[in-house]
């Protein structure tokens, strides 16, 4: 053949012919090195508390390994393209915050979390599983937009029946589980406002009247999904549920602002929140009494009733340093009940100073970033939507709960994802990375040119 009819045939070749990498080697290794930093964290705290390698090393590492594999397994399986670093950053951060809460439960022996955490982190991961291996395409979600916001309101409701726990109804108990159903219907909700968001997008930036700097949409438009956001928050503030209402807040202004690109929801939604802040602080005198809190760390110090919880944080994380104290050799057990769920950061910075927990905070910079990436590269609205509400739902846990712990903002009550005690929390995290997961796949398959089987 000749050299020109080479080059004719070589300019022939499909572009899909050109496949990616699958990388799920990369994913492999940094599951082993996650479960093997988890292991040698759960050794550190058996040496540092009693001189001895705990008994149950050899089981945790293996029990942690044996799900991590599995789970890798079904991501090879069913999403061979999928980004390879939100499944180690999980498995990372929940084998850690089991580190965390069986070094707590140290010195309660009478309060043992460690156990039923494991339990609720298995459940997790086989959901994780279950939806990798389940949904072949996210896009089917979308189908189901008003089931799920219907799921996700009488979610939000049920709690009001049952007895409130240090001050907020959110929570339902019955045969000593205890269930946070706010945890799932954050997923719901998410799924709900980026299917009607992706059906009226053009509608919401281009319709409407202009006032002052932006364009705001009709009211047929923006009626509905305003108010299912309205009636959520509303049930939650009943429910003093705070925290999670500062969450649906931003979710739903980020996810409008992407869905639209106009800045002016920015601007419109920190005046809104300042309101509401505002508002709610100064009549509901549970939340009042966290803002005095905030603003008076030290008063309880000064009135010779010791130090509250966030006073006792701040002094933890005084303690830590820069390299910490070591893993078992803290004391931020002082702070009281909520030591294994609101202010476990506060023992993450006691014991591994600030460079440990400047890398907690980079692994969920991490995980959000994937997040957002895998959303840039899809073409379909709702994908784009979905994966970037998800990373957000992230990244404001993240905020809300590491703002309250430090004293940046006021306590709100809520679980730090994959390290605080919470079956709820952990369960809707790992369902949040499989989600992300499967967008991901969808996203480089996108740029392989195949098309799913």
């Amino acid at each position: 053949m000749t050299k020109a009819g080479t080059t004719l045939a070589a300019t022939a070749t499909p572009t899909s012919a050109v496949r990616l990498p699958r990388r799920r080697g990369i994913e492999l290794a940094l599951i082993v090195l996650a479960v093997l930093l988890s292991v040698y964290g759960y050794c550190a705290v058996g040496l540092a508390k009693t001189g001895t390698v705990p008994p149950g090393a050899a089981g945790y590492g293996a029990g942690l390994g044996v799900l991590a594999l599995v789970a890798h397994l079904a991501v090879r399986l069913r999403a061979p393209y999928a980004d390879p670093l939100p499944l180690p950053i999980g498995v990372l951060l929940n084998g850690l915050g089991l580190v965390l809460i069986y070094r707590l439960d140290l010195q309660t022996p009478g309060d043992r979390a460690a156990p039923a955490q494991l339990v609720w982190s298995t459940l997790g991961v086989g959901l994780f599983i279950m939806v990798v291996l389940m949904l072949r395409d996210h896009r089917v979600l979308q189908r189901y937009a008003y089931v799920c916001v219907a799921a996700a309101l009488v979610l939000l409701l049920l709690p009001i029946l049952f007895p409130a726990v240090n001050g907020a109804r959110i929570w339902i108990r019955f045969a000593g589980f205890s269930i946070q159903p706010s945890e799932f219907a954050k997923v719901l909700l998410a799924v709900f406002f980026a299917a009607y968001l992706a059906a009226n997008r053009n509608a919401l930036a281009y319709a409407g009247r202009r006032l002052w700097f932006m364009q705001f949409p009709t009211g047929r438009v923006l009626g509905p999904i305003l108010t299912i956001w309205l009636v959520s928050v509303g049930v939650l503030i009943l429910e003093r549920d705070l925290g999670t209402s500062l969450l649906f807040f931003g979710l739903f202004v980020v996810m409008l602002y992407v869905a639209t690109g106009r800045t002016g929801w920015i601007a419109v939604g920190l005046l809104l929140a300042v309101f509401g802040a505002v508002a709610v602080g100064r009549l509901e005198p549970h939340v009042h009494g966290r803002i005095e809190d905030w603003l008076h760390p030290f008063a309880s110090i000064d009135a010779g009733q010791g130090p509250n919880q966030l006073a006792q944080s701040l002094f933890a994380f005084a303690a830590g340093g820069v390299l910490g104290t070591g893993l078992g050799l803290g004391h931020s057990i002082l702070i009281g009940f909520a030591a294994k769920s609101d202010f476990i950061l506060a023992t993450a910075g006691e014991e591994l100073g600030l460079a440990g927990l400047s890398a907690v905070f980079l692994l969920y910079g991490l995980l959000v970033e994937r997040g957002y990436r895998a959303g840039l590269a899809l073409r379909d609205p709702f994908g784009r939507l979905l994966a970037v509400g998800l990373a957000s739902i992230v990244a404001l846990q993240v905020f809300v709960i590491a703002g309250g712990v430090t004293g940046l903002i006021p306590l709100t009550g809520m679980a730090m994802p994959f390290l605080a005690q919470g079956g709820s929390s952990v369960v809707t995290n790992w369902a949040i990375v499989a989600l992300l997961i499967r967008v991901s796949d969808s996203a480089r398959r996108h740029y392989d040119g195949q098309v799913a089987p």
